[in-house]
């Protein structure tokens, strides 16, 4: 059902919807653990007891590992200033300062389009492909 036609009493929604939501939502967050879980396990579980078809060493041969302290520390850090600047301009629009949250949302795209990028260089310097 729509949750806006479900929330017409009173402007609220009824227990048994509320309760619904919270539900969803709690098993939507234990699914994504789940997966998070079980993706750190098969790296884990490849990388310290290598199979025998990858000649039982990590990482395998032909495959050269990216250097975590340049393009992929680079990434973290734009990503944590695109999380500061839509702060930045999320608190602008509460405070009614349109042209402070224009500039920080022009910054925040800014930072999109170079994580982007950086993105895609990233992945065409990569020896290896999905």
């Amino acid at each position: 059902r729509d949750i806006i036609r479900e929330s017409t009493f009173q402007g609220f929604h009824t227990s048994k919807v509320y309760n619904g939501l919270r539900w969803g939502m709690m098993l939507f967050i234990i699914s994504e653990v789940c997966f998070f879980f079980a993706f750190f396990w098969a790296y884990f579980h490849s990388s310290l007891a290598p199979n025998m078809d990858i000649g039982s060493c990590w990482p395998p041969i032909y495959i050269f590992p990216l250097n975590p302290f340049q393009i992929p520390l680079l990434n973290t850090a734009i990503l944590l200033a695109s999380g500061v600047s839509v702060t930045w301009a999320h608190h602008s629009l509460m405070n009614n300062d349109l042209k402070s949250a224009t500039h920080s949302m022009i910054i925040t795209i800014s930072l999109g389009f170079y994580f982007t990028i950086l993105q895609m260089l990233e992945y065409m310097e990569a020896s290896f492909s999905i």
